[in-house]
């Protein structure tokens, strides 16, 4: 083929013309073959679209081949198997990469499936969509978080290999591969991942690096002139470079290497040419766009292709592509044989591993739940940490640590060992590095076995952001524990005193929120953020709170419907509306009302997700029609007008906070009981 080995062109040509069953034929010629359809499947992809990234398929197929084809644990006929190797296309806008990938190899993904990337409705989107694509193991594409996720999974893979293997059975024995591009690798979240996963020496994490030296500006020298291996070595990673992206054995013999590397991750640096094989091939102007019908041509003849034909797929091709099917049900037939005999040498072990692989909570688990009696004040962070602990034991798959603030957001298990010593232990150290916890949290939501959790101040809940929004597309079901929840907080002042993080959060589709009035509450909501097996968030005071009497209250059924009525009066003329901790100031303004004549129902509202899942008749019963409303909450207003109505009114924060005592903080911002009942008393006609 032009360009190519000419024994490579007599297969396509033998093909074409008699459709034949593949003959013997030489092997490399053969891989040659079935990367290049990789290649030009990418190609007629993005250009039945008129739109997507055609370069770095052009230049990283070899990878993909050698991984999908030869040497990744996979089984394309069950793309969920809980013992395969992972792979996360982090650069996610190479996504006609991986599709034509799944598709070759004998996934769930059709030639119409193809045809229809970046289209309404496709299950080809522009970049991968976890749970939308078979075969996509993360939602990729706002770079640098693939990789992070890579390391989740690692992490992941890790703790279960510690918790579950048992000498002669390695049940959990897998590989997380990953292929990054420069903006990978510029953006801030992979080196706070990776820093991380040298750290925890996760070495079976492999990650391959298209160097290519372009990005989508021009050359990387305009922008990152990183000595990429430098920085990974310090990071305590093992390093690789591969100097030809089509040199089959020498990436073939770095991943050989690799995986006998245990102690350290892995990073293959692969020198690619972006556009390989096309007119434009090194420039940037192959790098995010459509090619166009000239360009197409020609690079469908550097290869030896037929220039007038789209998505072909050679027979022979196809044939070589879909040996992974028979591969993969051999790989998956051996470990469900050795799951056998490590069930029957270790059956309570075995029927843990495939519950929590199946996402399902253990049967009466949520009797662990303590109930906290009135009397001593607590603060919710401290709730929730009673409430970790004591649901540890019948919850073993729950997971995670803090980003360097264990003491002080209270998410720790005690007794309990640390993932760097010991990796079986719970406690994930991730220092700090929000961002990067947060991606890993979703890394290990994906990954399975496993009900992960990170934690930082509320305020830092704007680092973690884009990793918490990527959460909630996935539908992952990870949990994210924020503490210091408002200007209570206190002497540090403003900047870690968060105001719009709540109503920033809020806004997030899919995502659960929980602000607990008090310990009990707190329970609640960890039992529903454990029951609902979607991305939740808990905002959790730093400040000592009363606590709701359990008798007078069923708190659960309360906080299960997002918001409840704590405290009624008889046909009520206004309506308190609180979360968290401003509850309390709403319970005590509600008496002084009552001393005024007034009467006041007050509703706790730890949920605004929840609450809007309700039917309209229960929401009506809560927030009742022509009686007025006032809202109560130390953060932003903008959003409870929704619930409080143009004639309401909202006690907030539009403003930063200040540094002083919390309580001096709440009392000189309007959060007393006495300005909460005045400006009630104003609503009331």
């Amino acid at each position: 083929m032009a360009g190519r080995a000419s024994d490579g062109k007599d297969i396509l040509e033998t093909d074409m013309t008699l459709n034949v069953v593949e003959p013997s034929v030489d092997q490399l010629a053969l891989d040659e073959l079935s990367i290049d359809t990789l290649r030009l499947l990418a190609v007629d992809t993005v250009e039945k679209a008129k739109s997507g990234h055609p370069g770095a398929p052009l230049g990283c197929s070899p990878i993909a081949y050698l991984l999908f084809h030869k040497l990744m644990k996979h089984n394309p006929a069950h793309a969920k198997w809980a013992d395969r190797d992972r792979f996360v296309l982090s650069n996610g806008h190479a996504s006609a990469l991986l599709y034509s990938t799944l598709f070759l190899s004998g996934y769930d993904v059709t030639i119409d499936d193809l045809k229809s990337f970046r289209q309404w409705h496709s299950r080809t989107p522009g970049h991968p969509e976890y749970g939308h694509t078979d075969g996509v193991e993360a939602t990729t594409g706002p770079l640098g978080q693939g990789i992070a996720m890579a390391v989740g999974m690692a992490i992941a893979e890790k703790h279960l290999a510690a918790v579950y293997n048992r000498p002669g059975f390695d049940v959990v024995h897998h590989h997380t591969f990953a292929l990054v591009g420069d903006g990978d690798l510029m953006e801030g979240v992979s080196h706070e991942a990776c820093a991380l996963a040298g750290t925890l020496a996760l070495g079976k994490l492999i990650v391959f690096y298209d160097d290519n030296l372009i990005s989508l500006d021009g050359p990387t020298s305009l922008s990152f002139n990183d000595d990429v291996l430098e920085r990974f070595e310090a990071y305590h990673w093992h390093v690789q470079r591969v100097a030809d992206g089509n040199d089959l054995k020498a990436i073939e013999a770095a991943i050989e290497a690799a995986k006998k590397e245990t102690g350290r991750p892995s990073l293959i640096a692969v020198r690619t040419v972006i556009g390989y094989g096309s007119p434009k091939a090194g420039t940037n102007k192959v790098h995010g766009e459509a090619m166009g019908a000239a360009d197409v041509a020609a690079t469908k003849k550097f290869f030896g292709f037929p220039e007038d034909q789209s998505f072909y797929v050679p027979d022979f091709a196809l044939a070589n592509w879909r040996k992974a099917v028979e591969r993969g049900a051999k790989l998956e037939a051996k470990w469900n044989e050795e799951f056998e005999g490590y069930k029957a040498a270790n059956p309570e072990l075995a029927a843990e591993f495939e519950r929590t692989q199946r996402g399902e909570l253990k049967a009466g688990w949520e009797k662990s739940i303590p109930s906290f009696a009135p009397g001593k004040p607590q603060a919710t962070r401290n709730a929730g940490n009673a409430v970790m602990n004591a649901i540890a034991n019948v919850v073993p798959e729950l997971f995670g640590g803090a980003a360097d603030l264990t003491s002080s957001t209270k998410t720790i298990f005690k007794p309990g060992a640390s993932f760097h010593v010991d990796p079986a232990g719970r406690n994930v150290f991730f220092g700090v590095r929000e961002f990067g916890m947060s991606a890993a949290v979703n890394g290990m939501a994906v990954h399975g076995g496993l009900i992960p959790f990170g934690s930082t101040f509320f305020v830092f809940s704007d680092y973690a952001k884009p990793a918490i929004r990527l959460a909630s597309l996935m539908q992952a079901h990870s949990l994210f524990v924020f503490t210091h929840d408002s200007i209570a907080l206190g002497e540090d002042g403003p900047t870690h005193q968060p105001v719009e993080h709540l109503m920033a959060l809020r806004a997030v589709p899919g995502l659960t929120d929980f602000r607990p009035a008090d310990a009990n509450e707190t329970a609640a909501a960890w039992r529903l953020a454990l029951e609902r097996k979607m991305p939740s968030f808990f905002a959790l005071s730093r400040q000592d709170l009363p606590v709701i009497d359990p008798a007078a209250h069923d708190l659960y059924a309360g906080v299960s419907k997002g918001a409840y009525v704590l405290e009624d009066a008889s046909n009520p003329q206004v309506v308190l509306i609180a979360s968290g901790a401003e509850v309390w100031p709403a319970l005590d303004a509600a008496k002084l009302l009552a001393g005024d004549g007034i009467r006041a129902r007050v509703v706790s509202f730890p949920s605004w997700k929840i609450f809007e899942e309700q039917t309209a008749e229960y929401r009506a019963s809560v927030l009742p029609a022509g009686v007025p409303k006032l809202a109560i909450e130390a953060g932003a207003t903008l959003g409870w007008w929704k619930y409080v109505g143009l004639d309401g009114d909202v006690v907030g924060l539009d403003r930063f906070g200040a540094s002083a005592p919390g309580p001096i903080a709440l009392a000189n911002l309007g959060f007393g009981a006495e300005n909460v009942a005045a400006r009630a008393k104003k609503l009331v006609k």
